[in-house]
């Protein structure tokens, strides 16, 4: 089944004043796909991803409008019931930061075994334990038997977001969100805990929706990219068509800034690409273009008006005045 979001709209409550992080967003994550939503911290990736489960309080965010469908009902009208029953079980979820996410005092293998005492009531201890050993050691865990007794202080960094990967996988859910799964992790690391990731995407048939701002580690997994920049969805492209021709000056700008590994033979090595300025306030946008302040393509027309997201090829969809429709 695949996850469907549509014209999602969430505020949050601050001390300033009611904002909009996530603004109008669409997209799909189909069954044994990998979709990967990027863009620069604080342009609203991480609350999509939590807005998703309904993971943020509603004394904090709201969902505005639109929808966020799976296998055909909308999670935004789920009962706190409903939504027990899919966290965890149909829709696994690795967090940013391991060591935040984990309970300091108490051991890994208890810690996954709580999603299966919860979806799995029928399950002995037995075979729950059995289970859990199983999965450390399918994440790459060498002695899950022993693992299994470890606190968090006790395992390394990488071997954290494993269990982290464990927690999320242990019911086998059908779509895995995966938010920033490697952030504070070596390159090395980060290379294999990916590597881990499309396995079992392509093992068990998984959607993933990765959220990330890394676009090297996005060329190499993702089938598709949705590029997020304040709130709003500015592309959305499969991954060759995004790299091979990224059309907002936003997403030029982020694959810019990307190190060239590999040059034909006495070709010069371009320079990176950098991108002044910051993400726009979100309480500070005046209507326009929201990347209107940083780019040096912007018209008169940017100032005054929002482009909305278009289909300029077949699967390619851009929002931005200064990009023809192409065929």
């Amino acid at each position: 089944m695949s996850l469907n979001i549509d014209s999602l709209k969430v505020s949050l409550k601050t001390s300033r004043g009611k904002i909009f992080p996530v603004d109008e967003i669409s997209f799909a994550v189909n069954p044994g796909k990998l979709v990967a939503l990027v863009g620069e911290s604080g342009c609203g990736k991480t609350v999509s991803a939590l807005s998703i489960l309904r993971l943020i309080p509603p004394t904090v965010a709201q969902i505005e409008s639109g929808h966020v469908l799976w296998k055909g009902k909308d999670i935004a009208s789920m009962t706190a019931l409903e939504l027990c029953s899919l966290r965890g079980r149909e829709i696994g979820m690795i967090f940013q930061e391991p060591m935040s996410a984990l309970n300091p005092v108490m051991k890994i293998g208890r810690q996954i075994d709580e999603n299966l005492k919860v979806h799995f009531p029928q399950m002995s201890v037995t075979d729950r334990r059995r289970r859990v050993v199983e999965w450390l050691a399918k994440v790459g865990i060498s002695d899950p038997d022993s693992r299994y007794e470890n606190f968090p202080h006790q395992l390394s960094g990488g071997m954290r977001q494993r269990v982290m990967i464990a927690m999320a996988m242990v019911c086998e859910p059908e779509l895995l969100i995966a938010d920033e799964p490697t952030t504070s992790l070596d390159v090395s690391l980060q290379a294999q805990i990916m590597v881990l990731l499309a396995e079992l995407q392509k093992s068990m048939g998984l959607g993933v929706l990765l959220i990330t701002h890394d676009l090297g580690m996005v060329r190499q997994v993702a089938d598709e990219v949705v590029v997020m920049y304040a709130g709003k969805v500015v592309e959305r492209a499969s991954t060759t068509d995004l790299f091979n021709s990224p059309l907002h000056p936003y997403t030029r700008k982020l694959a810019g800034s990307l190190p060239r590994l590999y040059l034909e033979k006495g070709a010069t090595i371009p320079a990176l690409e950098g991108i002044d300025g910051t993400v726009p306030d979100f309480l500070s946008l005046t209507g326009g273009c929201r990347f209107a302040g940083r780019c040096s393509l912007r018209k008169p027309e940017c100032e005054l008006s929002e482009p909305v997201l278009e289909q300029k090829t077949l699967y390619h969809e851009v929002s931005c005045f200064e990009v023809p429709r192409v065929g």
